[in-house]
């Protein structure tokens, strides 16, 4: 199991007391991962815990757990979105930031959302045999946007290589499995 911990683009007085980590691991062509967000969760917007999860557009305007696929030395990507609601959904892309269309192999992706006081847990196992070849190297980018009660939304990821937040950038791509 790898373990990351996440950084955010900007230091936000309001969620400086954050921890956010990830680890990811692959067995085959399973791919789990797991986010744990620890701090005073009562000064961030987070769904409330959807009667009918769905796959849903735009999850990225709220609090969201994501990560970017590729295979190695392809241009092509996919980016999944989790909300801590249940929501979901997953986009294909040719390139950086072009030909977006919704990932229609997932008809579902189901993921666990525990909560306690001062904690929040989001597990995902993926069967990536639906858009990624056995034993096919991957790169990944691991990020979240965190949307505060008050203030401004923050961008966290393993790595912020541009001058914005930006997780489409490929040099954020840098988990091997």
């Amino acid at each position: 199991m790898n373990d990351y911990s996440l950084q955010p683009f900007s230091i936000n007085s309001c969620l400086s007391d954050l921890k956010l980590t990830a680890n990811i691991v692959r067995h085959t062509n399973t791919l789990a991962i797991c986010y744990t967000l620890i701090g005073n969760l009562a000064e961030l917007m987070i769904l409330a815990p959807a009667d009918l999860p769905a796959c849903k557009d735009e999850l990225w305007e709220e609090t969201c757990f994501e990560f970017f696929l590729a295979l190695k030395q392809s241009p092509h990507y996919w980016e999944f979105n989790l909300s801590p609601a249940g929501h979901w959904n997953v986009y294909r892309f040719a390139a950086y930031r072009q030909g977006m269309q919704a990932e229609m192999a997932f008809q579902l992706l189901p993921f666990r959302v525990q909560t306690q006081p001062g904690c929040l847990s989001l597990a995902l196992e993926l069967d990536l045999t639906k858009i990624v070849p056995i034993d096919q190297a991957l790169e990944v980018a691991i990020s979240t946007v965190i949307k505060p009660r008050d203030g401004e939304v923050s961008y966290w990821a393993l790595t912020h290589p541009g001058s914005q937040a930006d997780f489409h950038h490929r040099d954020s791509f840098i988990v091997e499995l």
